[in-house]
């Protein structure tokens, strides 16, 4: 099927899982950001990656099933706070989860660093092998990345200095500001004010909210922010709707969301806040609760880092394991396949995801 027909049939669906409630607005936001490059196309289509790489490059259905994140690329990282107060490092999106061969994630996480490497930053065996090679250390030794006692690179890296904290805090409260000027204030309905109400530390603070519009791949699905200051010090939460995976949809499985079996996995330090109740997420948003973007080549240049992908190969692993033991089963698994045979895996999803977006820019 080509894109544009594609595009609509999964929008139909789409509408239909969300009974109508599609920000239409935002779809438009997502078509525009599938124009922009090859990665931002692999991003927002997670259904049609779902739908073809079986096509694409068969061999991986072969593979060994694990629980996976499904839509896996670099800017599904990112920081959270856990119940000890430590910031941890790691995956922090998981609405796409769901039973199916372990190395596609490795070969998305792969294709996505491929499709953000300019030629000058990082060759594509050198991608391939960092990744594998986290991933291997990671079945070995599964365990959270927590920036504390150890990993202080890391925290170098992403642990927010006070100027982009102070910008962070400004933007929200430049739109909570904007909000309060408007004669009438929009709010969630029921079941969402009760899921904020449980994701607070006082069931008593009153929030304010308004709508938000962010990420690429959950562009058309409501979100609302529900801002407060507690105790001297701003607050905020994020409530996003939730639909089953694409991965069900093109593969079947039923429509179980399997967000929080990955969020809370055996080698997971989750956030005390994040939390899934039916087709709704609540998490905590702030300057370290936060997913990690690709602005610019100097953004993509930072995550293309060879310890950054090799970390990303190692947290990988964890969220693999954290469901059941099935260590020995991957590890046989990745012996018998050759590095040469993951590279060209990725090279030919990477060719199938290019040709995709140049004929969807080529449409608009």
């Amino acid at each position: 099927m080509r894109i544009r027909a594609a595009n609509r049939e999964y929008e139909r669906w789409l509408a239909a899982q969300l009974k109508g409630d599609i920000v239409k607005r935002d779809l438009k936001k997502k078509h525009e950001a599938m124009s922009d490059n090859a990665f931002s196309f692999l991003r927002a289509t997670y259904w049609r990656w779902a739908e073809a790489i079986f096509d694409v490059c068969p061999d991986l259905a072969q593979a060994p099933s694990v629980l996976a994140v499904g839509d896996i690329h670099l800017e599904n990282f990112g920081t959270w706070t856990d119940r000890e107060g430590r910031i941890v490092w790691g995956v922090n999106d998981y609405d796409e989860a769901a039973e199916m061969p372990y190395i596609l994630d490795l070969v998305r996480l792969a294709t996505s660093a491929t499709l953000a490497a300019a030629p000058s930053q990082i060759s594509h065996k050198a991608i391939c092998a960092n990744l594998l090679g986290g991933y291997v250390q990671g079945l070995d030794a599964p365990e959270a990345i927590v920036l504390d006692r150890e990993h202080l690179w890391l925290r170098t890296r992403f642990v927010v200095d006070e100027k982009a904290r102070e910008k962070f805090w400004q933007k929200i409260e430049d739109q909570y500001r904007a909000t309060l000027k408007q004669k009438q204030h929009e709010r969630p309905a029921n079941p969402w004010l009760e899921l904020f109400a449980a994701a607070l530390p006082d069931r008593s603070i009153s929030l304010t909210y308004w709508r938000r519009t962010a990420g690429t791949g959950s562009l058309g699905r409501p979100r609302w922010l529900g801002y407060a200051v507690w105790h001297g010090g701003p607050l905020l939460r994020e409530g996003k709707a939730l639909v089953p995976s694409g991965w069900v949809r093109a593969h079947g499985g039923g429509n179980r969301i399997y967000l929080d079996d990955i969020a809370f996995g055996k080698h997971r330090s989750p956030d005390p806040w994040y939390a899934a109740s039916g087709n709704l997420l609540m998490r905590r948003l702030s300057p370290n609760n936060r997913k990690i973007n690709v602005e610019d080549r100097r953004d993509a240049a930072r995550l293309l880092h060879p310890d950054l992908l090799w970390s990303m190969g190692r947290d990988l692993a964890a969220v693999h394991l954290g469901r059941q033991e099935q260590r020995e089963d991957l590890r046989e698994d990745l012996q018998k396949r050759k590095r040469r045979w993951f590279r060209s895996q990725v090279e030919s999803a990477a060719e199938f995801v290019s040709r995709e977006y140049a004929e969807w820019k080529k449409i608009r």
